[in-house]
Order: structure tokens, then C-alpha cells, then sequence
């Protein structure tokens, strides 16, 4: 009676799991859907994403009235944290998943002060969007932003 049980049991844990997204692509920015808050939009804004669970790569390159900007960062997706590049300045960051969701956390120095980051990773059913939701606070107050990136050939 026990093995049966678990044999019912087992399959519907499996399934009641949340998978988790391959972000792996090209992805360009689409700046009719996207919300950049107080922020002027780029002109241009990519990242090719190499994800190997737990390992993510992002390269990005972001273009606007002051000339191209290209930075790379290497995170794991298992909560321990990362040193990587944001704004031209070193920062920490630990990624983790919350469910289907990819929740990468951020801290910064910058001018002498502390900026965090919580960003949240979505993608589509279709594997075509990549919606990252961003929340920012600084010494000079909070305020979001939305990304939403469609994915190249």
C-alpha cells in the first residue's frame, strides 16, 4: 500500500513544480512597451544572455546621447552572490528563483551613495518576451522602471 501511494504522490509533486525559464538569446529592447521612469529611454539597449542553470551570463550594450556602453556579468541563479559591473562601477548582486521567476538583487555605490536594486525576470509562455521589472532606491528616493525585450533570430 505505501509503494502505491508513493507512486501517486511522486508524479503529482512533479508536476505542481514551476519550471524554470532558459533565458538564453539575443534580446533587443522594445521601447513602446517598456517604462524607463525618470529616466531618458536608451537608443539602443541588447543583451545576449548565455543561461546554464545555475550560471547566467549577460552581455549588454546600451547606446544613447553619450556614446555606447557595453558591460558583462556572471551570476548563479542559487542565491550567492556575484561582483559585477553596473553603471561602469562594481556592485553585488545574488540572483535566485521564486518559482518561474528570476529575482536578482543588487547593491551599488555611487557618488558616496548606497543604490539597490531588486529586479524580477519574466518571460513569456512563448519564450519571446523577457519582461524584467526593476526596483530602485537611492538616497534621492524609489521609482521602477519595466523592461520588456523581444528575442532575435
Amino acid at each position: 500500500m505505501l509503494r502505491r501511494t508513493l507512486c501517486l504522490v511522486f508524479p503529482a509533486a512533479l508536476l505542481a513544480a514551476d519550471p524554470k525559464p532558459d533565458f538564453s538569446g539575443h534580446w533587443s529592447i522594445d521601447l513602446a512597451k517598456s517604462d524607463f521612469g525618470m529616466l531618458p529611454p536608451p537608443e539602443k539597449l541588447e543583451r545576449d544572455i548565455d543561461h546554464k542553470d545555475p550560471e547566467i551570463k549577460i552581455k549588454t550594450l546600451q547606446a544613447g546621447p553619450r556614446g555606447e556602453r557595453t558591460s558583462e556579468s556572471k551570476l548563479t541563479t542559487n542565491g550567492k552572490e556575484s561582483s559585477v559591473q553596473l553603471m561602469g562601477r562594481d556592485a553585488k548582486s545574488t540572483a535566485a528563483w521564486i518559482g518561474s521567476k528570476l529575482n536578482i538583487k543588487t547593491k551599488l555605490e555611487f557618488n558616496g551613495a548606497e543604490i539597490l536594486q531588486n529586479e524580477t525576470w519574466t518571460l513569456s509562455n512563448d519564450g519571446k518576451v523577457l519582461t524584467i521589472e526593476n526596483a530602485i532606491s537611492s538616497p534621492q528616493g524609489e521609482f521602477t522602471m519595466k523592461n520588456v525585450f523581444t528575442k532575435g533570430s
